[in-house]
C-alpha cells in the first residue's frame, strides 16, 4: 500500500530505508521528542523497524498502517508517519510522525498529515484520532492545531523517552471527523 502527495510517497517501509531511517531519527534533536526510540539509533535498528512493521502489516485487521515518507524528488526516506492502535469497532486511531532535522521547516510533515489524516476518516472510516506530545515540543503541538486537533488535557509526569531517559508530560491530543470535514 501506497499513499501519494505533490512531494511524498507514504509507503510500508523496506529493507533499503533502513539507512535512511537510522540517519533521520539516530538524532537526538529528533529522538528526544519520541518515546520509544532508542538512542544512539544504528542501521541495525532500522532493519528491526522494518521487519517489525512488515510483521505488523500482516495481522488482520490490520491495527497499525506505518509509512516511510519518501521525498520524491530524491528518492530518499525522510522521516515516518504513523497511524497505529486502529481500533475499526471504536473508530479510533493514534497519529504519529517524526522528519529528519535537515528536512525541518519545509512543509513536508504538514503535506504528510494532511494525507494520512484523509486516510483515516476517508479510507479507513475512522470517526476519531488522538495525538501525544511532550510537553514543551510547541512544534509538534502547533502542527496538531493547525489540522483542528484539540488539546483534551495533560497526564503529568506520564512518559518517560527511551533516547535520554527523560520524564515528560504528555500532551494529549483529539480530533474528530466531523471537526476535520468543517475546517476543510
Amino acid at each position: 500500500m501506497k499513499l501519494e502527495t505533490k512531494r511524498l510517497i507514504l509507503r510500508l517501509p523496506i529493507m533499503k530505508d533502513a539507512k535512511d531511517i537510522a540517519d533521520g531519527i539516530g538524532n537526538l534533536d529528533v529522538s528526544k521528542w519520541l518515546l520509544v526510540v532508542p538512542y544512539p539509533y544504528a542501521e541495525k535498528d532500522g532493519k528491526w523497524f522494518v521487519n517489525h512493521c512488515k510483521e505488523k502489516s500482516k495481522k488482520k485487521p490490520r491495527e497499525d498502517y506505518e509509512f516511510s515518507i519518501e521525498l520524491k524528488e530524491i528518492g530518499r526516506i525522510v522521516g515516518g508517519v504513523g497511524l497505529t492502535k486502529v481500533d475499526r469497532r471504536q473508530g479510533t486511531g493514534t497519529l504519529g510522525y517524526w522528519l529528519s532535522q535537515d528536512y525541518w521547516r519545509q512543509g513536508y510533515v504538514s503535506e504528510a498529515l494532511e494525507r494520512m489524516i484523509d486516510f483515516a476518516f476517508n479510507r479507513l472510516k475512522l470517526r476519531r484520532l488522538e495525538a501525544e506530545v511532550f510537553k514543551g515540543n510547541e512544534k509538534s503541538a502547533g502542527l496538531l492545531k493547525k489540522f483542528g486537533f484539540k488539546h483534551e488535557g495533560t497526564r503529568r509526569k506520564a512518559v518517560v523517552c527511551k533516547a535520554d531517559g527523560k520524564i515528560h508530560d504528555a500532551e494529549d491530543y483529539g480530533l474528530l471527523k466531523n471537526e476535520y470535514k468543517k475546517r476543510k
